[in-house]
């Protein structure tokens, strides 16, 4: 988890389930053959781009959402990129700056998300 008072400089990169209340600025990427989970609240913001299997996001992002299962645009979600999904629910009330793009298959990375892997690194077990 990410704190509410909690900003986080860099890629991260992770395993399981995050929440995100706080500011991350940079890519967040779950690792390779896991699907994690991210949980963006509705104040929680990311500066960076987003490739998470599944996703819920009340809050905002500026940069590209990949989602290769799901993605939940909640009320307050706000998200200027593309967001490249296979399931996609959108609420009334969200809304999307740039491209939606159906991937009925498995979503391929976006070529320009990439991470550090010498940044931080988050463990999280359920």
């Amino acid at each position: 988890m990410i704190g509410a008072n909690s900003e986080i400089n860099g890629d991260l990169v992770f395993s399981g389930g995050l929440v995100v209340e706080g500011r991350v600025l940079g890519n967040l990427i779950c690792r390779e053959g896991d699907q994690g989970v991210l949980t963006l609240s509705k104040d929680g913001v990311i500066e960076g781009n987003v490739e998470i299997a599944h996703q819920v996001l009340d809050g905002t992002v500026i940069g590209d959402v990949v989602a290769t299962e799901y993605v939940a645009l909640q009320e307050h979600a706000r998200v200027t990129g593309s967001v490249r999904y296979s399931f996609l629910e959108m609420a009334v009330g969200a809304e999307v700056n740039g491209q939606l793009v159906h991937v009925s298959d498995e979503v391929a990375p976006s070529p320009d998300i990439t991470a550090d892997v010498t940044s931080l690194h988050v463990e999280v077990k359920n």
